[in-house]
């Protein structure tokens, strides 16, 4: 079974992250696999909504953490490859030439926060939780697009803390457009997508890329390759915060390494 699942129906094209075993963790197979499966939605006339979502429980857990700590990457140079090509991928959806919806329920982290904000519009079942907890093994945001979703004085707070946030705070803070039961999450988001759809497909086009050009001018393309130069520097600073995650990974796995990162902030939402 494809990590990254592709269907369509009528006007409504569906991309699923297919790990849930792994709360659908985003590795290298899934990037190379989201990046053609947009590719092909792209170039389908016959699509005119795009639907993100994850297969089981959650949106996704964010990259995968057991995947970076087994690669042992070394020096900024090495850290800036394999970060554009996270940055590549959720860029193409960002910019992705029709409208766009993630469908979120369950963990929302990390990499896949970043992947839901680059969608146009967010639908969270109530029991969605989002966050950026990277500060919090010595790390940071890879595609800095939360300036940009939710302003200046909330983002430093997400970001300095690595505290997540349940659905109704983040519908309150604009972060998603509407929060549903989560039985009723996809359906919800379908509709929304349908009623989109009614519209001709190149006034959506137009459309989204006026948007696109709106945010342009406002440096968000800019910001977000600034960031990733920044956290190749980061990331190779190899902290010992980093050490210390890698090898509770290596020694004791994953569930050990988090409980360790999350364990000097105190229980949040119980993150994962």
């Amino acid at each position: 079974m494809s990590v990254v699942v592709y269907n369509r129906e009528g006007p409504l094209g569906f991309i699923t992250i297919n790990r849930p075993e792994k709360l659908n963790a985003m590795n290298d197979a899934v990037v190379d696999a989201m990046g053609a499966r947009l590719r092909e939605a792209a170039a389908d006339d016959e699509v005119k909504v795009l639907l993100i979502a994850g297969a089981g429980s959650s949106f996704s857990s964010g990259f995968d953490l057991v995947a970076e700590a087994n690669d042992r990457i070394t020096g900024a140079a090495r850290w800036h490859q394999t970060l554009a090509r996270d940055v590549e991928m959720t860029m193409a959806l960002w910019s992705f030439p029709k409208p766009t919806v993630a469908v979120v329920r369950g963990w929302c982290l990390a990499g896949a926060c970043e992947l839901a904000m680059a969608c146009d519009m967010i639908i969270a079942a109530d029991d969605a939780r989002f966050g950026e907890p990277e500060i919090r093994y010595g790390s940071g945001p890879v595609t800095l697009l939360m300036p940009f979703v939710l302003g200046q004085k909330k983002t430093n707070e997400l970001l300095f803390t690595g505290n997540v946030v349940d659905a109704l705070e983040a519908e309150r803070l604009g972060l998603v457009n509407k929060v549903a039961p989560s039985a009723q999450v996809e359906s919800v988001g379908r509709d929304l997508a349908t009623r989109i759809a009614l519209a001709p497909l190149e006034v959506l086009k137009f459309t989204k890329l006026a948007l696109k050009r709106a945010w342009q001018a406002a440096g968000l393309e800019q910001a977000v390759q600034a960031n990733l130069d920044l956290s190749a520097i980061l990331n190779s600073l190899d902290s010992p915060e980093q050490q210390e995650f890698d090898r509770i990974v290596n020694s004791e796995g994953l569930r050990a390494a988090l409980a360790w990162r999350d364990g000097r902030y105190g229980a949040v939402l119980g993150e994962p």
